[in-house]
């Protein structure tokens, strides 16, 4: 006898009937109909969507900072997101307290550890290069190997000062003695330093942040058309990852990109408290509409927060809703013609008639009712 069946579900990618069993932990058996399936629980989904859990790659979740921080299972499996990555709020010094606090949440955390070994303790986290140490940082690495994913740089003025690309350089560095496979994400922002300049030093599989702001050191030229270095990234393979974010999601940039064809291989959301609990990010979900808003697919919105973060971080047992997997999943309801407002984070609005509405979680085998 299995642990869970959930029952009468439905597909993201073609509505057809979709059943799940769970065994301990794994999924063990995926299908329209599963015949003959006895277990302790069984849960009839009435014809809601259930996918692989959502992967929320960058948030900010360690309760203890002062400027941006949350608690993991707010941002996570309560609002349908089943593993959440931190975004470098923690670096050397603290990233093994973190750990610790992470061992007691229900939902699946990670984290990059900031190139610098305060983390985010103040803005300016990289003012001081002297912070930017090898040893302590491939220690932490070393150490909580099944916790840290990669490496986080933010590269903007009011983080670097005076410093310019220096501490994405140092983390290259660091990144290549770690093996090709370990992967760097790069917050972008404010000049300097140039946003041309933290590109040319991005190689395939790394990660850019906040690539669709709306600042002028962004990837529109004064003519409003994407910027030739924006291309050449994004033609050799750079992530281009959301990073919505209180000031970091615009829709006319994003216009224009996508009309481009210059689209996100991976749905962020930055989320941390305020912007949680006062907007414009408020949930996973909220971020996802705005893609469904833009046209993509339900299936290709959902491979964007699922198959996509979990090969940009190598979770190799997430992502997927395949026998063998870990029993992380996302059930939800997309309620259509209600009428919603959607805000980018220069308080821009626009209206949308459908609605995704997460109803429960599954984390490694465990499932928890979130909504009604």
């Amino acid at each position: 006898m299995i642990e869970l069946y959930l029952k009468n579900g439905k597909n993201v990618a073609d509505d057809s009937p979709a059943e799940v069993a769970v065994s301990g932990t794994k999924i063990m058996a995926v299908g329209h109909h599963l015949d003959g399936v006895r277990a302790h629980k069984t849960i009839d989904l009435k014809g809601k969507y259930i996918s692989p859990g959502w992967i929320d790659d960058h948030t900010h979740c360690y309760e203890k900072l002062q400027l941006y921080y949350d608690d993991p299972d707010e941002v996570g499996y309560k609002s349908g997101v089943t593993t959440v990555i931190d975004a470098g709020s923690t670096g050397a010094e603290n990233i093994g307290d973190f750990y610790q606090i992470t061992r007691k949440k229900v939902t699946n955390v990670y984290s990059m550890i900031n190139v610098g070994e305060t983390g985010i303790l103040a803005q300016n986290e990289l003012e001081d290069l002297k912070t930017i140490q090898k040893a302590p940082l491939m220690k932490a690495i070393e150490q909580y190997s099944n916790f840290i994913v990669g490496i986080k740089a933010r590269e903007s003025h009011s983080v670097v000062i005076n410093n310019d690309v220096k501490p994405l350089k140092l983390g290259k560095l660091f990144q290549k003695e770690l093996g090709g496979n370990f992967p760097i994400m790069v917050h972008v922002g404010a000049n300097p330093p140039e946003l041309k300049s933290v590109l040319a030093l991005m190689d395939e599989h790394d990660i850019l942040t906040h690539g669709y702001n709306g600042k002028p050191n962004g990837i529109l030229d004064q003519a409003g058309n994407i910027q030739q270095f924006v291309w050449e990234a994004y033609r050799r393979g750079v992530t281009f990852d959301v990073g919505h974010g209180t000031d970091s999601f615009n829709f006319h940039t994003f216009d224009i990109a996508n009309a481009a064809g210059l689209i996100p291989q991976t749905i962020s959301t930055d989320i941390y408290c305020r912007n949680r609990i006062n907007g414009p990010v408020f949930n996973m979900a909220t971020t996802l509409d705005k893609f469904l808003m833009y046209g993509y697919s339900l299936k290709e919105v959902i491979s964007k927060v699922t198959e996509k973060p979990a090969a940009s971080f190598n979770l190799v047992n997430k992502g997927y809703l395949q026998p063998g997997y870990d029993a992380d999943l996302t059930i939800f309801s997309l309620n259509k013609n209600t009428e919603i407002t959607l805000i980018d984070s220069n308080q821009n609005k626009r209206k949308y008639n459908q609605k995704i509405c997460p109803q429960m979680t599954v984390v490694m085998g465990k499932a928890y009712q979130i909504g009604g």
